[in-house]
């Protein structure tokens, strides 16, 4: 049997800040024809709050370590204020959207990172994905709209990375749909000069993408949207494209982006 079709896309908080491109990518989510989950970061906003509120703020490898008063910053932000803001905008793009983070349902469990030397502080590595309630959701005509936010079952919230929440989502549906995931940002792909769009990488295989990381010219941010981007594909998931989240349905069809692969 033909497995039906899904897209899990993912936004982040360059995105979301600005109005314009956000109107823009939300019209486009809501005409995607099938099911579809939309996942959204919003660190940009989180850590602007946190400077207003004199919390420091660390980022390692594209990663925020979380302290207790920086979890409270993220919840505030992405589950509440982002998360809101998305769920009415497609409500009034005819998308039935129900805004959700990891803990609501059961949805997305976590543990605690574990690192021989960082302490990453209340950040979660997911463990399991409630893919029956997806599944319910879906079939009931919803559109998730997911916080990356998780929890460990008992009782601690975690801040998880938004690519991840998107890849690990997208493998664990992976079983029952034919997965699409796009990760859609401000670029117009993987770049091998961030400043320079015309050096969009079409293609991106795991040998070049090692190459690239090496010489150090695939950095921060990047490294971790590409780290979920490749661990999707080796788990499942039909599609991976990166790429201008304005230009979803370009991404769609093959015409923009870079398309990443485990084999050149």
């Amino acid at each position: 049997m033909k497995k039906l079709s899904l897209t899990v896309v993912k936004i982040g908080g360059n995105i979301i800040d600005d109005e314009d491109r956000l109107e823009v990518f939300l019209a486009g989510f809501a005409a995607l024809p099938g099911a579809r989950i939309l996942v959204h970061g919003g660190g940009k906003i989180a850590t602007q709050l946190a400077e207003q509120l004199h919390v420091p703020q660390q980022i390692l490898d594209g990663r925020r370590i979380t302290d207790s008063e920086t979890l409270r910053i993220a919840v505030m932000v992405y589950g509440g204020l982002v998360n809101k803001q998305i769920v009415a905008q497609l409500h009034a793009l005819g998308c039935t959207a129900l805004g959700v983070c990891g803990a609501d349902g059961d949805l997305i469990r976590a543990h605690k990172r574990r690192h021989p030397s960082i302490d990453y502080g209340w950040v979660g590595d997911v463990d399991a994905v409630n893919t029956a309630l997806l599944d319910r959701w879906i079939g009931q005509g919803l559109t998730p709209v997911v916080a990356p936010l998780s929890h460990d079952g008992a009782g601690q919230l975690l801040n998880t990375n938004a690519d991840t929440i998107a890849q690990e989502i997208a493998q664990a549906l992976s079983m029952a749909f034919s997965v699409n995931l796009i990760f859609g940002f401000e670029k117009s792909g993987v770049l091998l000069d961030i400043h320079d769009e015309k050096s969009r990488i079409p293609v991106l295989d795991a040998e070049k993408y090692r190459q690239l990381k090496s010489q150090q010219l695939i950095t921060g941010g990047m490294i971790p949207k590409l780290d979920n981007a490749f661990a999707a594909l080796r788990k499942g998931v039909s599609r991976v494209v990166i790429g201008q989240a304005e230009h979803l349905q370009a991404l769609m069809e093959g015409k923009n982006g870079t398309l990443i692969a485990l084999n050149g």
